[in-house]
């Protein structure tokens, strides 16, 4: 079980909404996920402009908590601005602080991330940040109060999977709030990846909605994630420079 500020989820894999080729698509991708928990931009949409197009209409919102996200802002008085929408329309108290600090990287900007964690946190958000892989950066995020950490695998929609495993897992292993890996997962084999390295869950978007087959890969991540998480339980051997042989060596009859 996943537990994030009081609440608790059966499933480990976190989903966006967005980019889907259409609004069935994105309804069978979710339905495959078995996610709990869907994401979206607060910018998509006017939470208070009944006249406009919902980009959730197709999906059954009862049945999934929201993750309303501050994708767009760059400094944190607008992250926090977005999350107070996101409130006042009573979708949820659960927020992804995501403040951009680089147009051409969407990296995160490590100090208004921290300035509007610390302003949501006050507000009574249960606050997941996007932040960058670095430790102490994460540290700092958790001192201040955050439900969860979510430092990126590698640049938003990049699809380059996990660049720097080492760093990731300095966090998870420090970090006493679930860690989520968000950003960069390109395939099964990253999202597994990121679960046996011991991350509490998978925050993707793009590496379903743009694939050939949404549907396909929506499932194909909820079963990865399931993979890499069960392998993390098990551990893994170690790895060895030489050959061991398979079969016992002793107690066994002689040519």
């Amino acid at each position: 079980m996943l537990e994030i500020g009081g609440k608790t989820f059966t499933s480990r894999l976190l989903l966006g909404t967005g980019k889907y080729p259409d609004a069935e698509t994105q309804q069978q991708a979710v339905e495959a996920s078995e996610t709990n928990i869907l994401t979206f931009s607060v910018r998509r949409f006017d939470v208070f402009a009944k006249e406009q197009t919902n980009p959730l209409a197709a999906l059954d919102l009862s049945r999934y908590d929201l993750l309303p996200n501050t994708a767009g802002a760059k400094t944190a008085e607008e992250a926090v601005r977005l999350a107070r929408l996101a409130r006042a329309s009573g979708m949820c108290d659960m927020v992804k602080v995501e403040v951009i600090g680089c147009d051409k990287t969407l990296l995160p900007d490590p100090i208004e991330t921290l300035r509007a964690a610390e302003e949501l946190i006050k507000d009574g958000f249960i606050v997941l940040p996007y932040t960058s892989d670095d430790l102490l950066l994460a540290r700092r995020l958790e001192e201040l109060g955050c439900h969860a950490i979510m430092p990126a695998a590698s640049p938003i929609g990049s699809g380059q999977g996990i660049l720097n495993p080492l760093a990731l897992s300095f966090i998870i292993e420090q970090m006493t709030v679930p860690v989520i890996v968000d950003a960069g997962i390109g395939s099964p084999a990253d999202a597994a990846y990121a679960m046996e390295l011991g991350a509490d869950g998978v925050l993707l978007n793009s590496a379903v909605a743009h694939a050939n087959d949404p549907v396909k890969m929506a499932q194909a991540m909820k079963l990865a994630v399931e993979a890499g998480r069960l392998g993390f339980e098990a551990g893994r051997i170690e790895k060895k420079r030489y050959a061991t042989a398979s079969s016992p060596t002793t107690g066994i009859s002689r040519p």
